[in-house]
């Protein structure tokens, strides 16, 4: 996973520099839609195939995105393709969007929890996480039962584990020592 996100990133931060700002909102659908088909292991059967070209690929991307492209992002699609770099667009779009939500002062949290979060509970873990921070969070609930109870908050690189099981395991390696 780190040598498409070693590959991904030249390509996302030229398509960021690249888009005009006003035009973003429209670049970030755009996108989504191609990395979601990118992520289709049927159509890396197909680029992989040889007797298929990067313009038959193409044209079946665009097809499948269901999406007018704009003649930017046609351009850089057929690049991704042309070079090979087609099992790094969903990394490319993460980066992507990483990029805009940096720009907007907004970052994503991951918030895993072993039952499921209602919005005033969410409001509640996000509130003092925003303050910690410095900026917008957007919060993407995943549940996880292994956690039994607690939440575990992924911003970035960072991780801040409140969960029971996180405790039994530092309780274990306390008396264990």
């Amino acid at each position: 996973m780190a040598e498409l996100a070693t590959i991904a990133r030249p390509y996302a931060e030229a398509l960021f520099n690249a888009v005009p700002a006003a035009e973003l909102p429209s670049f970030v659908t755009q996108l989504d839609a191609l990395a979601a088909v990118a992520s289709d292991p049927q159509l890396h059967l197909l680029a992989d195939n040889p007797k298929v070209t990067d313009g038959q690929v193409f044209d079946v991307m665009v097809a499948a995105a269901k999406v007018q492209l704009s003649p930017f992002l046609a351009n850089f699609l057929r690049t991704v393709l042309e070079n090979g770099r087609l099992a790094a667009l969903p990394v490319m779009n993460a980066q992507f969007l990483a990029l805009v939500q940096a720009q907007q002062g907004v970052s994503e949290a991951r918030v895993y929890s072993a039952y499921p979060v209602d919005a005033a509970q969410l409001a509640d873990i996000l509130g003092p996480l925003e303050k910690r921070f410095g900026r917008k969070l957007e919060a993407k609930v995943e549940l996880d039962p292994e956690l039994i109870g607690g939440v575990r908050v992924v911003v970035g690189d960072e991780v801040l584990d409140t969960s029971v099981k996180a405790r039994l395991e530092r309780m274990k390696a306390s008396l264990m020592a």
